[in-house]
């Protein structure tokens, strides 16, 4: 575990360094605070729900993820450090988990950011607190999910904005895959919807607490830190 977070702490000093994470923020930071404003004050009257913000800040992941996540691997085979990395006596689990935790602490210093909207809220009224808590848990399970998908995507490639795109697509996927289920019927429909990953948040963020909802994005998180692990295996030994 210790070798764990010393790589966890060298990745979150390389993201305050990389000029494209500040980008990330601002634009995250601007879009979030136009969708609120528009939502809450540009929408009269004005609904006290928190879940206004939670569906925006998903929405906004969705781009925001990729451009966060392209550099975690991507940036070690384009300078050639991945040699050094990979040769040290860390095994690739622990990097893997090590890049994961960097990517955790960020996801939620977003997700932190967002609750900024939500102390507004409160100040014009209360808040239902199932449905805060439970929304900002369903929006850090999807943060946590899409991380894990953006970090396999900056393992498949040394350029980081070919990793950024192919992560947005794969999320994208993810994101209209209720859409495409509805495409189909019969038990197809239910299978495809259930990998949705808008719709899992749904129950979350209507105060219900769901543990299938919840052992899902779990599961997805799983999956790709895995595959990660595999293809990083994989081009150690090439």
């Amino acid at each position: 575990m210790r070798k764990t977070w010393a790589i966890c702490r060298k990745e979150l000093q390389s993201f305050f360094y990389s000029p494209v994470a500040y980008v990330a923020f601002a634009f995250y930071a601007l879009l979030s605070s136009v969708m609120f404003y528009m939502n809450f004050v540009g929408m009269q009257p004005s609904i006290i729900d928190v879940r206004y913000i939670v569906s925006n800040t998903a929405f906004i992941y969705l781009f925001i993820i990729p451009l966060l996540t392209m550099r975690l691997m991507a940036d070690e085979f384009r300078q050639g450090t991945d040699e050094l990395l990979l040769t040290s006596p860390t095994s690739l689990t622990e990097i893997v988990l090590g890049k994961y935790a960097a990517a955790l602490v960020v996801n939620t210093a977003l997700m932190a950011f967002s609750f900024i909207y939500a102390l507004i809220m409160a100040a014009y009224g209360p808040l239902d607190q199932p449905v805060l808590w439970l929304s900002y848990l369903s929006i850090f399970l999807v943060g946590a999910a899409m991380m894990a998908v953006g970090l396999f995507a900056s393992c498949l490639s040394s350029n980081q904005m070919v990793g950024g795109i192919i992560g947005l697509v794969i999320l994208l996927l993810f994101w209209v895959m209720d859409a495409i289920g509805n495409s189909f019927t019969g038990k197809l429909k239910d299978i495809i919807t259930q990998f949705s990953l808008s719709n899992r948040s749904i129950n979350l963020q209507k105060g219900i607490l769901s543990g299938v909802d919840i052992f899902f994005y779990i599961g997805l998180v799983i999956v790709f830190l895995v595959l990660s692990i595999q293809v990083v295996q994989r081009k150690r030994w090439r």
